[in-house]
């Protein structure tokens, strides 16, 4: 099963303005397993990281399987 029917992606800013304004500003990323709602993996970024981030998610979201999916991202998982 692909990896976009197994998991949802939520992008999360922290405000509406530019990243610029507030340099404090963190954004967060979290991926979700469809059937249960459960969190799956989770980041905390700043802003010039998250929509970055967001397409290469969203890319192989599409590309891989579930589980090569997952695999691959829980690495980079923050702790």
């Amino acid at each position: 099963m692909k990896a976009n029917r197994a998991y949802e992606l939520r992008v999360n800013r922290a405000g509406h303005g530019p990243a610029a304004l507030n340099p404090d500003r963190v954004d967060s990323i979290e991926v979700l397993e469809i059937d249960s709602g459960e969190l799956a993996l989770f980041w905390d970024l700043a802003p010039h990281h998250t929509g970055r981030m967001a397409r290469a998610l969203r890319a192989d979201l599409a590309q891989l399987e579930a589980p090569d999916f997952l695999a691959k991202w829980s690495r980079w998982q923050a702790e």
